[in-house]
């Protein structure tokens, strides 16, 4: 149902449609637009501040350039709302029916003028050089131009984009749209002394990292001003060398909340547009609260802790850490790489390092990971959120950290089950300075059951219930799955199976293995994760030579994306009737 159906919006199908219409039909546009991504967040959620803060360089672009003839490419592209409106997508916004029908993040199965699957920062600037070198290649001319955040320039990528666009002799365009904010946090490091000495000059300033890497340089104080933004793509557009274009934008333009409390609404749950508050339920407590209060007790006792994050402060309660030691927090930026390895080195000069990672940005800095932390054996501690199956976009898939993590030597990965484990596992990794220690926050109902283990530094698997038969092994945060299974194996074959909590998904208890095999026919792996390469093929590995049948449930090597975790938990066969269902399959054939 097309809540607006007066709105102009509905008379565009493609960019060329907005190319005659007025500077005040514009205007207007932009008005629609912004109603339009506060209603479409409020219901379902999404980034709020980004997209409004980029409504008016969005209709400039699309104005005075061709798509998908001249190419753009959004660097995160988690502020592509507007950009999807006029790009056949409109109804992904007009109609709440169809809100679903449009990912939050740049498609090319969605749309011909979007080019990458985008969601993690730094991206564009390399994407784009890389499409001008081909486009050159072609002896084609169309423009290319890339859209990249202020916080995005933290990433390495970033630098690296800019220092190979400056070996071009042809068109590039890259805009820095500059809102001083990142993700959820204000920006960190020199670089943004730099672009506050810019905009306070008006680009004058003689401390210019664009111009110093060899790039030509306009500056743009007002990028929420349309006629501007307009004139200045009309003067580079077709323009036969690389510039950057510095606009200084308001995150949040439009909407007054979002202006005050940049960091909530940068992404953003349903929500009340009137009120502000969420419409989302929130849990009395987490497991990010028990590892803050965790370290607060620590640093107390006399412990030598630093925190450290990559921009994403808000996912983890860090705020309250850094309000109570702020010279004991480290936010290095957008900048994963820089997060683990500068703990590497507070960790083996002595200070204890808790690094805060997202599952899915945690992958970029997997050579970290190998050359620093795992090579050098360092002491470094790390607390991994968004390890799970989960409903996101493709570019947000939390599913592959079991397999990329525990497949190193010398790092132990543990996985709690409950806030009890989780903080008993803490303490250990924190005490202890033998090896580096990550654990797997639980991402799903958060649970209270003790820890029967206070030293981890060999496993001892926790048998939670003894049977027979089946032995499930429940990892982390799929433990009340496990539990549930148990039962409905009781109920439905009338098998009393065993339940094991591992712990771990690096190392093995051996001897609980073996011990097994004496009253079990058939061993059950329950991960929150990929199959391949996970916990489930260890095991698998080590029953391969006896006649021990084992199941591994998970997710398949695949991304998912925007589906349901109910629908992928009926593809997974992750319910327990579906479990139970395939294991009574093998129950037939021993």
């Amino acid at each position: 149902m097309n809540l607006h159906p007066d709105y102009l919006l509905n008379e565009v199908e493609e960019p060329a449609d907005i190319k005659g219409m007025s500077l005040d039909q514009l205007h207007e546009l932009a008005d629609e637009m912004r109603q339009l991504i506060l209603e479409r967040d409020e219901k379902i959620g999404g980034h709020v501040g980004p997209n409004l803060g980029i409504v008016e360089t969005t209709l400039a672009y699309h104005y005075v350039f061709d798509s998908p003839h001249d190419k753009v490419i959004w660097d995160v592209s988690h502020q592509s709302y507007p950009h999807k409106m006029f790009t056949g997508r409109a109804q992904g916004f007009l109609d709440p029916d169809h809100y679903e029908d449009v990912s939050g993040f740049t498609s090319p199965e969605e749309s011909d003028h979007d080019f990458f699957q985008v969601g993690h920062t730094s991206t564009s600037i390399a994407l784009a050089v890389g499409m001008a070198e081909s486009r050159d290649l072609k002896h084609k001319h169309e423009n290319v131009v890339a859209i990249i955040g202020d916080g995005s320039l933290s990433g390495g990528l970033a630098f690296e984009g800019l220092n190979n666009a400056s070996k071009l002799h042809s068109n590039l365009i890259i805009v820095v749209n500059d809102n001083n904010m990142s993700i959820d946090d204000h920006n960190q490091g020199g670089l943004y002394q730099g672009l506050k000495e810019l905009r306070e000059t008006a680009g004058q300033s003689a401390n210019n990292i664009f111009k110093f890497m060899g790039l030509d340089y306009r500056y743009v104080p007002d990028g929420n001003d349309l006629s501007a933004m307009i004139k200045v793509f009309e003067d580079v557009k077709d323009i036969d060398h690389p510039i950057v274009l510095h606009v200084h934008t308001l995150k949040g333009a439009g909407y007054q909340p979002a202006i005050d409390n940049e960091m909530a609404y940068h992404w953003r749950g349903p929500f009340n547009g009137q009120t502000g508050e969420s419409t989302t339920p929130q849990p009395k407590e987490s497991y990010s609260e028990a590892v803050i209060d965790e370290l607060l007790s620590e640093i107390k006792d006399g412990t030598n802790i630093a925190a450290i994050n990559a921009g994403i402060p808000g996912m983890f309660d860090l705020k309250r850490f850094e309000k109570a030691y702020p010279e004991r927090y480290f936010d290095v930026g957008i900048a994963e790489q820089m997060s683990v390895t500068s703990a590497v080195a507070m960790a083996q000069n002595g200070v204890r390092p808790v690094v805060f990672e997202s599952s899915t940005f945690l992958q970029r800095a997997y050579d970290q990971l190998i050359h620093d932390v795992a090579l050098n054996d360092a002491p470094v501690v790390m607390i991994v959120r968004g390890g799970t199956i989960s409903s996101e976009s493709a570019t947000h898939q939390g599913t592959f950290d079991i397999s990329y993590i525990s497949s190193l030597p010398n790092i132990e990965y543990l996985a709690p089950t409950s806030v009890e484990e989780m903080i008993s596992m803490l303490k250990w990794a924190i005490s202890q300075t033998d090896t580096p220690v990550v654990i797997r926050q639980p991402e799903r109902k958060l649970l209270h059951r003790p820890a029967t283990q206070t030293d981890y530094s060999t496993i001892d698997y926790e048998i939670a219930h003894q049977g027979s038969e089946v032995a499930i092994f429940a990892v982390g945060d799929f433990w009340q799955l496990g539990e549930d299974v148990r039962q409905e194996l009781q109920k439905k074959l009338n098998i009393d199976a065993t339940l094991i909590n591992p712990k771990t998904v690096t190392n093995i208890d051996q001897q609980d293995l073996h011990h097994l095999q004496e009253d079990h026919d058939i061993v059950v792996t329950l991960e929150d994760g990929n199959l391949s390469g996970g916990f489930g093929e260890t095991i698998d590995r080590y029953y391969s030579a006896s006649e021990m049948k084992v199941l591994n449930f998970g997710a398949p090597r695949e991304f998912s994306d925007n589906v349901p975790y109910d629908v992928l938990a009926e593809w997974y066969h992750l319910t327990p009737e579906l479990i139970v269902d395939d294991i009574e399959k093998v129950v037939h054939q021993i």
